[in-house]
This record gives C-alpha cells, sequence and structure tokens, in this order.
C-alpha cells in the first residue's frame, strides 16, 4: 500500500478505487494560507497581554471526513478500532462505523469523522507532514465570515454561533463542505462539529490543572472564535461556559479535527 506520508494525492486515489468518496485530501502546500500577525486573543498566555503574534500557517479547508481516515487506517492498522491501545483511543473511539474497514450504511463517506481521539487526530495529521492547529492559530481562523477577515464584532456573527447551539446533537451529520466558505478559503469553523487544537492551555485551565494535566491528559477543542472582552457577547459567555478539559483519548460524536501546517521561514 501506499506510504500515506509519502504522498497524500496516491492515498487519495487509493480511497476513490475503493468507492470511498473523499472530502479535501489535497497535499499540504494545497491547503490555504493564514498570513497570521498580530491577534487579540481570548486567551493570552503572558498574563496582561491579550494579543499574540501567530507566524503565517496553513490549514486544511475541511475537517477530515470518514473517508478520509478510513484511507489512514487502512495505511496505519495500529489505529484501526479493534487495534488501537485504549489509553490513546478509548471506549467510543470510531463506535459508529461498522468495523475496523468498514463504514457501514449509515456513516457516510463524506461527513465529517468523529469519535476520534486527540492522539488519532495528531497521527492522522503528523503522516499528511501536519499538526493540529494551536488555539490562536483556530481561534485566528474562525473569526472570519465571509468577507471580513475578523468578523467578532458582528452581532450577526455571534448569532450564528448562537444557532448552532439550538442544534440537537444527535441529528445525522452533513455532508463535507456543509457551508459557507470564509474570508481566508476555509469551511465550517462554526456550525459542524467541535474540532480538536493541539496546545491544551486554553480556556477555564488553571496552571495548577496544566501542570498535573500534561499534553496526555488534558486538550482542548473549539467551535468558534471568541472575545470574552465584550460581556454583552451571549454567544461568547455560552462558549466559555461550555468549553470544557478533555483526556486525550476521548472521543464523542460531535468531535472532528482538521490538520495545520508550518510555512519553513526563509
Amino acid at each position: 500500500m501506499v506510504s500515506w506520508l509519502k504522498s497524500s494525492r496516491a492515498t487519495l486515489a487509493i480511497i476513490v478505487m475503493a468507492g470511498v468518496a473523499p472530502g479535501f485530501a489535497g497535499a499540504p502546500d494545497e491547503a490555504p494560507t493564514l498570513p497570521g500577525g498580530a491577534f487579540k486573543t481570548v486567551v493570552p498566555f503572558e498574563e496582561g497581554k491579550d494579543a499574540v503574534l501567530i507566524p503565517p500557517f496553513r490549514m486544511d479547508p475541511t475537517v477530515v471526513t470518514n473517508g478520509e481516515f478510513l484511507g489512514f487506517v487502512k495505511a496505519h492498522p495500529d489505529w484501526q478500532r479493534s487495534r488501537a491501545p485504549r489509553l490513546f483511543a478509548g471506549e467510543g473511539y470510531l463506535g459508529h462505523w461498522k468495523d475496523d474497514l468498514e463504514l457501514g450504511k449509515d456513516v457516510l463517506a463524506d461527513q465529517p469523522v468523529t469519535r476520534v481521539s486527540w492522539f488519532a487526530a495528531t497521527e492522522y495529521c503528523d503522516v499528511r507532514g501536519g499538526r493540529l492547529p494551536r488555539w490562536h492559530e483556530w481561534e485566528f481562523a474562525a473569526a472570519a465570515d465571509e468577507e471580513r477577515f475578523d468578523a467578532r464584532s458582528d452581532p450577526a456573527w455571534r448569532q450564528r454561533i448562537l444557532a448552532w447551539y439550538a442544534v440537537p446533537s444527535n441529528r445525522a451529520l452533513p455532508e463535507v463542505p456543509a457551508g459557507i466558505v470564509n474570508a481566508w478559503g476555509l469551511y465550517d469553523l462554526q456550525g459542524l462539529v467541535w474540532e480538536w487544537v493541539e496546545d491544551y492551555n486554553a480556556l477555564l485551565v488553571s496552571s495548577d490543572n496544566r501542570e498535573q494535566g500534561g499534553a496526555d491528559k488534558l486538550q482542548f477543542c473549539g467551535a468558534g472564535a471568541i472575545t470574552m472582552e465584550q460581556k454583552e457577547n451571549y454567544a461568547v459567555l455560552m462558549r466559555v461556559a461550555m468549553l470544557s478539559s478533555l483526556e486525550a483519548n476521548f472521543a464523542t460524536r460531535d468531535l472532528g479535527f482538521r490538520c495545520a501546517y508550518d510555512i519553513p521561514q526563509e
């Protein structure tokens, strides 16, 4: 089998020939480039600072799909449902699939893959030559709407996040891409699934928790960029309340991911 790491295009071809319709599986250099820069973040890592400097990076335009992740576990059997150690993929990991190598009639190839642990998501991105987005990168990307790179002050932007809260969590997930593309060329950063990020030093985490938990115990997911300074922003307050700490082997029906990529500095 062609190595996933050597050529994402080759793996994509394997998936297509197997009858699995993939979502985005382009090479890392085909992913949209975000310029980064100074960004007013909701989670400053240094006390007294609410702006961070984000280097340029690339991010996949869509979340990873069942079809793409199926190609990954075929090429990397250690991450198949029956073989992945529970330390790295807890109970429920890929539990909606029929078995290790078959999605089943109620799981579509172009739906977002969910019930994937942080460890599995990290490995998937690593073999593609990338990584999970860092929180600040994800927040920066998700702050955009269709026309503006930072729409966080717009009530309509906030309302879109609030509307997602009202959608029943047991609904069938739509196929990818499911919604609009934002100004960066990225789809579904709000309103589809929660998404794993690389770093866990995020909302509502004390320094004690950081020291005791570590990257193997606690990660964070996010589903909307937020601005805590705006106290009237009810969507922000709900988002802060809903974000919670997760063990890295945790998997749930609404938790997926996408990959990001460093840009070599000349």
